[in-house]
């Protein structure tokens, strides 16, 4: 994945989860649509704003539930609520900002908050070994994204996404995360 993840501050001084949160979420939300124009790229056509907007959803759900399972035992239970939390609402302002822009006006952060809590109930179903997603957690995400893009008559999402799109995403989630909050990603 070519793109330039920022995981420095400008301003020098203590920084909060909450700051820390908002720098997360806003790689987040440049990676999943790094991945989008990867595939695209890669022929996998994409149809409307929406249908773009659902598989960018179904990856930064994604993206959400690693960042959980990378700082999970590593921040404290209040911490980690906190930092969660914070990288949850923060998402769902940028989504609801850029859907505003290329959509039109909506209830867009209201949509994402309960597709991220669906997903964070699904996942949570699925096994992680240690900081890594298993096979399912990945294959989960591969059916989300094909489901997303059905319309399309793409027969090889759920292979691109699981082979190709995931190392990248979860190399990149790590980088952000280990950057941003100094924690352990291996």
């Amino acid at each position: 994945m070519a793109i330039p993840l920022k995981t420095k501050f400008r301003k020098k001084g203590p920084k909060t989860l909450e700051d820390r949160a908002s720098v997360v979420a806003t790689n987040i939300w440049r990676i999943a649509q790094e991945a989008v124009r990867h595939m695209e790229k890669e022929g996998y056509p994409l149809g409307g704003d929406r249908q773009v907007t659902s598989v960018i959803t179904e990856i930064m759900a994604f993206l959400v539930q690693c960042a959980d399972r990378i700082v999970y035992g590593q921040l404290n239970d209040e911490e980690r609520g906190r930092f969660i939390n914070a990288l949850g609402k923060h998402l769902a302002r940028i989504t609801s900002v850029n859907l505003e822009e290329f959509v039109g006006p909506g209830a867009y952060a209201g949509d994402f908050i309960n597709t991220l809590n669906a997903r964070f109930a699904d996942y949570s179903e699925l096994e992680f070994n240690g900081r890594h997603p298993s096979y399912t957690v990945l294959r989960y995400l591969g059916e989300k994204v094909s489901r997303a893009m059905e319309a399309t008559d793409s027969k090889w999402v759920l292979e691109q996404v699981v082979d190709v799109e995931t190392p990248e995403l979860i190399k990149a989630i790590k980088k952000v995360v280990g950057e941003v909050l100094g924690v352990q990603v291996s």
